[in-house]
């Protein structure tokens, strides 16, 4: 951590923070809607002013203290002119507040890949660490969370990753269409036409990482597959990184045909929340009971993630902890001991 006094004849302690360039300065600042530096100082109670490039930190000798660790946790982003976002204060806040500083330091070192628009993509929560950490290590990943989690993009962006360093051969994306069931047939155009609007979120991640051209031209080749689960089954999965999305709607049956799809050297993720099933009533999540049934089997890792990995508008995170609250009261003991238990990763 670099600090050089300023000289103030009154008042509180002041520091500065040299700043290696312009754009460093413009990530702190942020832009008219959302002002870091007004951000940070509701946090911490400091003063923080950009005078040309010096940070200058001004507060009492506790809040400066915290106030400056708090930047130097965010150096990752603002050194290399990256947005910084209300939520990635908020976890380096909570990473020092819990003693976890070290390992926040950590997690803004780890760049996955770079974005379409220029974007450094990491890891944002230390759950989602862990949830790329077991994509690495195991061939089998299970994620579960709820809305807004990254889920989803994290899983695309690490098969792309392995597509990239050609430890797989190809990409086969897939996900239940719930919603369309049998009524498929009565939809308008081909059956990628039919099937494409529930896997919209498998090809916004492809086309944040690779843009449209390139994703349109690799589905072209076949090195990308974007298809419904019904056509997983009978077939096995060599060579391939696979993405099953939206699993809390899997009836067992499907997911265990999916799960025995995979071959030799291919790697599986399984994403889905598991308070969003919309299969009918009466009907169990494949989610839900292959979370309990695989627990403990090697090769295999399931990671929960949480609200407080919410990494969209900060509003998300609000409103999934207010109806996690309204859930956890209408659920009866017994029920909810099964829905907690449903995952291995610990708390923070």
């Amino acid at each position: 951590m670099s600090f050089r006094p300023v000289a103030e004849p009154k008042g509180p302690t002041s520091f500065a923070i040299p700043l290696p360039n312009p754009a460093a300065a413009l990530a702190l600042a942020g832009d008219a809607e959302s002002s870091t530096l007004r951000h940070l100082e509701a946090l911490t109670g400091a003063s923080l002013v950009l005078r040309g490039l010096d940070l200058v930190i001004q507060a009492p000798p506790s809040q400066l203290e915290r106030a400056a660790a708090l930047v130097e946790l965010l150096r990752p982003l603002w050194q290399e002119g990256q947005a910084i976002t209300q939520v990635d204060v908020r976890v380096a806040l909570q990473a020092l507040d819990t003693g976890r500083s070290a390992e926040h330091q950590q997690l803004g070192r780890q760049v996955l890949a770079r974005s379409q628009s220029g974007k450094l993509l990491r890891p944002r929560t230390l759950r989602q660490q862990t949830y790329v950490e077991a994509m690495e290590r195991h061939d089998l990943t299970i994620a579960l969370g709820p809305a807004g989690t990254g889920k989803t993009f994290l899983a695309a962006v690490q098969a792309v990753r392995m597509l990239t360093e050609r430890k797989v051969e190809r990409l086969v994306l897939t996900r239940p269409a719930v919603e369309a069931g049998e009524r498929l047939g009565f939809l308008p155009g081909d059956l990628q036409q039919k099937v494409d609007p529930y896997l919209r979120p498998l090809y916004d991640a492809l086309h944040a990482l690779l843009g449209a051209e390139r994703t349109g031209a690799l589905l072209e080749k076949g090195v990308i597959e974007v298809a419904p689960l019904a056509y997983m089954r009978g077939r096995t999965l060599a060579d391939a990184f696979v993405i099953l999305d939206e699993a809390q709607n899997t009836t067992t049956t499907q997911m265990r045909m999916v799960l025995t799809r995979l071959g030799e050297h291919s790697r599986m993720v399984v994403t889905g929340d598991p308070t969003q099933v919309d299969l009918p009533y009466g009907v169990k999540s494949g989610l839900q009971e292959a979370a309990q049934v695989l627990q403990g089997v090697e090769g295999v890792a399931i990671c929960e993630l949480t609200a407080a990995d919410v990494v969209r508008h900060p509003l998300v995170q609000r409103l999934v902890e207010a109806y996690a609250d309204r859930d956890a009261t209408k659920l009866a003991p017994a029920v909810k001991r099964r829905f907690d238990s449903q995952c291995s990763e610990p708390e923070p």
